[in-house]
């Protein structure tokens, strides 16, 4: 793959879909900049960048639950990147549960926390 082939937005960024590989689970969907596309592909760990802190980071860098790079894969339209990874820790999501897809379409949660969010990252402030 390389990076040039690639379509980002007016942004810079390309959305990441982050899959368990062994399991097929869709964990998390992410923004990567090029930056943080090759940090992932140089470290093995998925790095992103944060639309709302405006900078990169890396996976599991509070809670531990990194995730490990297996595969990198991209869509047909090469403006979407699939990155198939070996999830580390009990979730990837930073509400407590496995998946950030933990929610139906009436709004029903579907699946229980597997983590304490509130011991791993403190008390969120909702505002």
């Amino acid at each position: 793959m390389n990076k040039s082939d690639l379509t980002f937005n007016s942004n810079g960024l390309i959305p990441a879909i982050i899959q368990d590989a062994d399991t097929n689970e869709v964990l998390m969907m992410a923004y990567m900049n090029r930056e943080s596309l090759e940090k992932t592909r140089s470290s093995g760990y998925t790095h992103f960048w944060s639309r709302s802190r405006k900078k990169m980071w890396k996976k599991g860098e509070t809670s531990g639950h990194v995730q490990e790079v297996k595969t990198i894969l991209y869509d047909c339209d090469k403006d979407t990147i699939l990155i198939r990874v070996k999830q580390k820790g009990p979730g990837a999501c930073h509400t407590g549960h496995r998946s950030c897809f933990f929610t139906d379409i009436q709004g029903h949660t579907i699946s229980d926390e597997v983590f304490s969010a509130e011991d791993v990252y403190g008390k969120q402030d909702d505002s």
